[in-house]
């Protein structure tokens, strides 16, 4: 069975909208027809959404995936069809093995009387804290197509945002590999070929020449050592950040951190507003989202202060207040949820602050990568000419004795 969106009008002329459940296009327009006269639009389920086709892999779903899994789920549910239903719809058409497993052991306890939220936590392990607790919320309030919709659009934004900067920093991640390569191979292969050919000639070398044969040397004889220093330190300095001391320190330096900082202070500040903006708009307190929020915050220094906020919320102080004494967030997004607090409109205004600090991030990032692009290309070229001068000195040399 294949489930098919369609739109259509009723016979008093209302537009109508829904899914069905049939084994081509042409029974599906069959069964709208019973209930729906009028019929404008028909198209599979599957060709909007994706995610029959999608694997999932790993222990977490990523953020498209989950965009487009509550896609299906919020235009299943607006049709009117019960969510245990819903849950084995999609499972029926999934090729996903993991994802169509979760789903038919969530929709199993559904169908026992066990909540929604619940049952995905219970069976999928892989889903974040934000959407199980915004499925809650809605769950509670009666509003669980509309947190659909609101995941829906939460995952679409941060997963749009997550590839702009993966996009931008590729090239000069790549230049960087690519030029670490050469400088080893370069300095393990062929400085020692030609420094060889130099001592056959005998001569005094210049100074420049004896600087590059002597780091040649070092990096030969110690490439090893050096590669597993490289490696003491990255497992070291891992285990110590998982720590929370050393999780904290870290993550401070990084804000701290010439251009990068900036920039991850701005995709913070966005996280922080779409996350609240996607959780009060289910119906969770401010209260609860900052405590839900703070459990899924990249940066552990901004997560500490969203902590922090929660206890000072539940004793009747006041957002802006609690904002104003973090150390980290930026005073635009301070005032702005200030001001959303005053006004009534604190959903509203963050999303606003929210696609503020994505445009503001997207453009911190290119100009990062703008200057960081011929900063690595003058360097490479400063190390190709102190090479080739190095090599070349010493041969123009022995030219002119001749």
């Amino acid at each position: 069975m294949i489930t098919y969106q369609y739109k259509g009008m009723s016979r008093d002329g209302a537009k109508v909208s829904g899914v069905v459940e049939a084994t081509d296009e042409y029974m599906a327009v069959e069964k709208i027809k019973a209930t729906c006269p009028i019929v404008l639009k028909v198209s599979p389920v599957k060709e909007k959404t994706g995610l029959l086709t999608m694997e999932i892999g790993g222990k977490k779903i990523d953020q498209k995936a989950l965009s487009i899994m509550c896609s299906q789920f919020s235009i299943i549910l607006k049709s009117g069809v019960p969510i245990a239903r819903c849950m084995e719809m999609i499972a029926e058409q999934t090729q996903d093995k993991k994802l169509k497993k979760m789903l038919f052991a969530s929709a199993e306890d559904v169908a026992e009387g066990n909540s929604v939220a619940g049952s995905f936590e219970k069976n999928c392990k892989g889903l974040p804290l934000t959407f199980t607790e915004t499925i809650r919320a809605g769950e509670q309030s009666g509003t669980i197509e509309r947190s659909f919709e609101t995941l829906e659009k939460y995952y679409e934004k941060s997963y749009k945002t997550a590839q702009k900067v993966k996009q931008a920093l590729t090239y000069p991640i790549f230049v960087v590999i690519v030029a670490v390569v050469v400088l080893i191979v370069v300095m393990v292969k062929v400085v020692p070929t030609i420094s060889a050919t130099f001592a056959d000639l005998g001569g005094d070398m210049p100074a420049i020449t004896q600087f590059l044969i002597s780091t040649s040397k070092f990096f030969e004889k110690n490439i090893w050592w050096m590669v597993a220093a490289v490696l003491v330190f990255i497992i070291g300095f891992k285990f110590y950040t998982r720590s929370e001391t050393g999780k904290l320190q870290w993550n401070k330096f990084k804000l701290k951190m010439p251009i990068l900082g900036n920039i991850m202070l701005m995709n913070g500040a966005s996280q922080f507003a779409n996350t609240m903006s996607a959780l009060l708009q289910a119906g969770l307190t401010v209260a609860q989202s900052l405590d839900v929020t703070s459990k899924v915050l990249d940066n552990y220094a901004l997560a500490d202060d969203t902590s922090r906020m929660t206890g000072s919320i539940e004793e009747g102080k006041r957002l802006g207040d609690c904002m104003r004494k973090c150390k980290y967030y930026p005073k635009t997004l301070t005032e702005m949820c200030a001001i959303g607090e005053e006004t009534g409109e604190m959903e509203g205004t963050l999303d606003t602050i929210g696609s503020y600090y994505d445009n503001e991030a997207d453009n911190a990032t290119q100009k990062a990568i703008s200057k960081l692009e011929p900063t690595i290309m003058v360097l490479m070229a400063g190390f190709a000419g102190f090479i080739v001068i190095a090599i070349y000195l010493p041969m123009f040399q022995m030219y002119g004795l001749m």
